[in-house]
C-alpha cells in the first residue's frame, strides 16, 4: 500500500511556508515545493489523507507546465530527484514524484480564475446579482451552462479564510493596469489551450485558477495548474446543464461534506474509507485521462 504523507519535513532546509497541501522550502536561491497528501475543503484541512494525491498534483502540473510553456513560461526547474541538489538525495523516497524545484518569484497577490461554465461561487453570485465578479451575464442562464466566451474573474488571495471574488477594476488597483491586462490575456489563452486538449480527451474544464509570479519583470506561472485541486473537471459524455455535474476533482469531497452535520466552523470530521478510496480513484482517473499515462 502506498504510504500517504500528512507532512514532510526536511531538517536540512528552512521551511518557508506550510500551505494547506504544500510545504515550501528554501534551497539557496530556489524553492523546493513538496505536495503532501493533505486535502482541504471549505477553508479547513481535513484530518484524512488521500493516498497518491501529492504525486498526482505534482505530475499533472508537470504535464501542463510542459504543454503550456509556449503560452506562458513557468517556475519549474526540475521535477526529478536525480536533478535535485546532493543534500536532498537521502530524502529520495519521500520526495519522489511529489516535489518540484522551482524559481523564486515575487508572487502576484491575486487568484486568477477563468470560467468557461457557470458553476460554484460564480453560479451562486449570478443567481443573486445576475453578475459574477462585476461581469454582467445574460439573463436566464442555468447552473453548469457553458458561457458564450470564457470570462476572467479574479479573487483576493487570502492567507486565511475564503478568497473573495473581485472585479477586474479592483484587480487593476491592486497590481496595476498593465500587469492586470497581461495576466487576463495570458489566463484566457492558457484556459483555451488546456480546454482544447481536455475536450479531445473527453473532459470539460469548467473553471480553473492560476497563480502568477514575477521573475524580474517577466510574468511566469507558479504553484499548480489544471489539477483537481485548482480546477473543475467534468466528463463530457455526462454533461447536462441545469444541475451540478459529476466531477473528477475535489468537488466530490465538498459534496460529501455537505451531506454531513458538519457546521464548517468547527474542526472537520474524518472522511469514511470509501470516500477516501473514491477520491483517490477520481484524482488518478483525471490524471490518466489528461496525460494518457497509466502510472505515475
Amino acid at each position: 500500500m502506498e504510504q500517504a504523507y500528512s507532512d514532510i519535513l526536511i531538517p536540512d532546509l528552512p521551511l518557508l511556508k506550510k500551505g494547506k497541501v504544500r510545504n515550501v522550502f528554501e534551497v539557496e536561491d530556489k524553492l523546493l515545493v513538496v505536495a503532501t497528501d493533505r486535502i482541504s475543503a471549505f477553508d479547513f484541512v481535513l484530518p484524512s489523507l488521500i493516498p497518491n494525491k501529492g504525486k498526482i498534483l505534482t505530475q499533472l502540473s508537470r504535464f501542463w507546465f510542459d504543454t503550456t510553456q509556449l503560452v506562458c513560461p513557468n517556475h519549474l526547474l526540475a521535477a526529478d530527484v536525480d536533478q535535485f541538489p546532493p543534500l536532498l538525495q537521502k530524502y529520495r523516497e519521500m520526495l519522489d514524484k511529489r516535489t518540484m524545484l522551482v524559481k523564486k518569484t515575487r508572487v502576484v497577490p491575486v487568484e486568477c480564475v477563468v470560467r468557461g461554465y457557470l458553476s460554484g461561487s460564480g453560479w451562486k453570485e449570478y443567481k443573486t446579482t445576475g453578475k459574477t465578479s462585476g461581469i454582467k451575464l445574460p439573463a436566464g442562464l442555468k447552473e453548469s451552462d457553458r458561457l458564450e466566451e470564457p470570462i476572467f474573474t479574479p479573487s483576493t488571495k487570502a492567507e486565511a479564510g475564503h478568497d473573495l471574488n473581485i472585479s477586474f477594476k479592483e484587480m487593476q488597483k491592486i497590481v496595476g493596469t498593465s500587469l492586470a491586462n497581461k495576466i487576463k490575456k495570458v489566463s484566457l489563452a492558457l484556459y483555451q489551450k488546456a480546454s482544447l486538449h481536455a475536450l479531445s480527451r473527453g473532459i470539460i474544464i469548467a473553471d480553473t485558477k492560476f497563480e502568477f509570479g514575477l521573475d524580474k519583470d517577466d510574468l511566469i506561472l507558479v504553484d499548480e495548474i489544471f489539477t483537481p485541486d485548482s480546477s473543475r473537471f467534468w466528463p463530457l459524455a455526462a454533461y447536462a446543464p441545469g444541475k451540478g455535474q459529476p466531477s473528477l476533482d475535489k468537488q466530490f469531497v465538498r459534496d460529501y461534506l455537505e451531506t454531513t452535520r458538519w457546521d464548517k466552523q468547527s474542526p472537520p470530521p474524518p472522511l469514511p474509507p470509501d470516500i477516501i478510496k473514491k477520491t483517490s480513484e477520481k484524482y488518478f482517473e483525471i490524471y490518466r485521462l489528461l496525460t494518457g499515462k497509466n502510472e505515475l
